[in-house]
This record gives structure tokens, C-alpha cells and sequence, in this order.
């Protein structure tokens, strides 16, 4: 099991320790390696999160079924991280709950919030967040996918696609253009229910860590104006807000992987014999292997400090970018020295190693890929000295 040590750190309170504590019990005996029908599996895993009380951090609010009236990342955060060190399926099930439903925490309507948020938080419905189309991924402002008003309702027509949960969701929150202004300033956010007629699932995708994902096709979609989320035109500021909560908490995913591949490595390290000594005897081994533990510890270090600074109310934008850099580069870093300290049994299909070897390719892309976060954290950078030398 990987070191603890880090609760004790500063950006932790009290009921964070006893609740990693308790979680970590609860994986252990409700959690296992998914093998199987992953639809199945997927809502088996949100009904468990569910029952147990977990998914009620992914939701803000009390009187919605939620933990906090607001949204504890650090919270979130450990539960990621140690649901991805024993389960990539199981992270992903919990952080599409929050991140499906997310927007409606920021921004819904009181009805709306007693609508979706309380059965999201007792794992009664599967949430996903529909913003990504095949010709706008990292590029927001060139989502083409609209929204027409037409008395009482919006007409939505276009494409979504590589969308978590697509597939299984019970619901969609849907970004689409109003055209109040050019580029991303016309966008809106809808809440569209599975069975709304007009939408299809186009295509299911199949990745290398298996999760359910896929194209969804809106064809003289309606629904209902109520089903807007917050303002005309407001789309894009709905997104961000919902992205920095939540990619904080990929970066703590990534930080699950990391630290599971680094037990992993130092089991096999200290119990590979070769050459009449272990293999951790050798240097070169001892080498990868404090790099291997430093590189945990900063990408720790930089995702509780964005964690805790959003839990003090603390504007996030360039902390989450670098966390979810740092994380994830970091992560695939790790996981690709605890394979090759594995040798031949590292590659094979189904080792703790291998699953972790694709777990964490697709974490360097989601929720803004790493070169979407290196500028993000230069143009915070840049603007921070530019307002510091005009006050100078």
C-alpha cells in the first residue's frame, strides 16, 4: 500500500484523514479488476459509490443529496486518487458523476437541482458532459453544434463525441450555440435526457482502457427552454467553471496511477533476483526509483495545493493547469519505468502494470490536453507580470 504520510500535510484537515481512511477500507473489499460486459460493470460501480454515501461528494449542496453545500476538492481529490490506484473504472465512474453533473451544481436552477443532482448523488442516474465534436475538441470557441429557439423550446442540431459515459448516461449536459456572440461568447448549456427524442447514439467508441464512450447525433432535438443551464450565452464560463473544479481532480487520478505503479515497481524491485542480488541493489534501478518517488510527491504537492486553494476560495485557473500537467505527464512517466522494471511480465495483457500503461494515455488528452495546459499556465504567467510591472 502506498505511503500515507502525505495526510499529515497542511492542506488536509482532520475529516479528510478519517475519510481516506474509511475509504480505502470500502475499496478494498467493494472493489475489484473489471472483467466483463463494461456498461454492466460501470453501473454497478455508480450504484455501489451510490449506496455507500461516496457520490455525495461529487455533488454540492445538502438539500440536493450532496456531502457540502459546496464542493470539497481535496475531498474529491483523495477519493479519485485512491479509487484510480486500485480501479481505473472506478475513478472514472465517480469523477463522471461529479464532472457529468457539475454544471448543474454551478449553475442550475433550483429545480433543476432537485431534479438531477439528488439521484446523481445516490447513484440513481449517470450523468455525462457533452462538449467535445469532431471538429472542436480543445478548441471550444469552434463548436458547431447549435441551439435554435422556437417558441417554448431550443431545437438542438449537430454532433458530440468522444463523450464519458455516452452510451449509458441518463442525462447530458450539452453545449451548444445561440449565437448571442461570436465564437465563444454565443454558447449555451442545456440539460438533455437520455430519451429526449431527436437523440441518438451514433457510434460507441472503443478505447485502449475501456470506458463507455461515445458519438451522440442531435436531429431536430427539442426540449424544453426550462431545460437551459443558467444564462443565454453563458455556455463557455459554465464549461470552465465546471473544468477547473474537476481537473484538479484528473490530476489525482493520475497521482492514483502513479503511486500504484510505484508499489508496483518497488515490489518487484526488492523480490527480482538477478545476478546474485536484487534488483533494486543495482543503482541504475535505485536511480529510476527516486525519480519514480519524486516525481509522486511533487505532482501530490501541486494537486492539494490547487485542491485546497479552490476549498479557500481562491481563483484556480494556472494551480489546476500545472497540477493536471504536472500529474499526468508525470504519471505516464512512472508507469512506463514500473514497466520496464517488470521486464516481459510488464506487457502482458491484464498486469497491474499493463492496465495502468493505458489507464493513463488518455489522461494527457481529456479535460484540456497537456499543451492546452502549458498555455493556459503561460498566459496566467505573462498577465501576472504584465499587471505587475504596470503597478510598479
Amino acid at each position: 500500500m502506498s505511503d500515507q504520510t502525505y495526510l499529515e500535510w497542511p492542506f488536509f484537515e482532520e475529516r479528510h484523514r478519517r475519510m481516506q481512511i474509511e475509504l480505502e477500507a470500502w475499496v478494498a473489499a467493494n472493489v475489484s479488476v473489471h472483467h466483463g460486459d463494461l456498461d454492466a460493470a460501470c453501473r454497478e460501480l455508480v450504484a455501489k459509490l451510490g449506496a455507500a454515501g461516496w457520490l455525495r461528494y461529487a455533488v454540492g449542496g445538502t438539500a440536493y443529496g450532496g456531502r457540502h453545500d459546496t464542493i470539497d476538492t481535496r475531498a474529491v481529490c483523495l477519493l479519485r486518487e485512491t479509487l484510480a490506484r486500485h480501479s481505473g473504472l472506478a475513478d472514472f465512474a465517480f469523477g463522471m458523476q461529479g464532472l457529468g453533473s457539475g454544471a448543474i451544481t454551478l449553475h442550475g436552477s433550483d429545480a433543476q437541482k432537485r431534479r438531477y443532482l439528488t439521484l446523481v448523488a445516490s447513484g440513481q442516474a449517470i450523468p455525462a458532459f457533452a462538449l467535445s465534436e469532431p471538429g472542436s475538441g480543445s478548441d471550444v470557441a469552434a463548436m458547431s453544434c447549435s441551439a435554435r429557439a422556437d417558441g417554448d423550446s431550443y431545437v438542438l442540431e449537430g454532433e458530440k463525441t468522444w463523450i464519458s459515459n455516452g452510451g449509458i448516461a441518463d442525462f447530458y449536459v450539452v453545449f451548444a450555440r445561440t449565437g448571442e456572440a461570436p465564437g465563444a461568447r454565443g454558447l449555451s448549456a442545456f440539460i438533455v435526457d437520455a430519451d429526449r427524442p431527436g437523440l441518438e447514439i451514433a457510434e460507441r467508441i472503443d478505447v485502449i482502457a475501456p470506458h463507455p464512450l461515445a458519438r451522440l447525433r442531435f436531429n431536430e432535438c427539442r426540449v424544453p427552454k426550462s431545460s437551459l443551464l443558467g444564462q443565454p450565452g453563458q455556455g463557455f464560463k459554465v464549461a470552465m467553471q465546471t473544468l477547473d473544479i474537476f481537473r484538479t481532480s484528473v490530476a489525482a487520478a493520475a497521482l492514483g496511477f502513479a503511486r500504484r505503479a510505484l508499489d508496483e515497481a518497488l515490489k518487484r524491485a526488492t523480490t527480482r533476483d538477478m545476478f546474485n542480488q536484487k534488483l533494486a541493489d543495482f543503482q541504475i534501478t535505485q536511480a529510476k526509483l527516486a525519480q519514480m518517488a519524486t516525481g509522486v510527491d511533487v505532482s501530490a504537492l501541486l494537486t492539494y495545493r490547487a485542491a485546497w486553494q479552490r476549498d479557500q476560495g481562491q481563483n484556480i485557473t494556472r494551480a489546476a493547469a500545472m497540477a493536471k500537467m504536472t500529474s499526468t505527464e508525470t504519471a505516464q512517466q512512472v508507469i512506463d519505468a514500473a514497466v520496464q522494471i517488470w521486464g516481459g511480465c510488464g506487457v502482458v495483457s491484464d498486469h497491474p502494470v499493463e492496465r495502468l500503461y493505458r489507464e493513463i494515455r488518455a489522461l494527457r488528452i481529456y479535460e484540456g490536453a497537456t499543451e492546452v495546459q502549458q498555455l493556459i499556465i503561460a498566459r496566467q504567467t505573462l498577465s501576472a507580470y504584465e499587471q505587475e510591472q504596470a503597478q510598479q
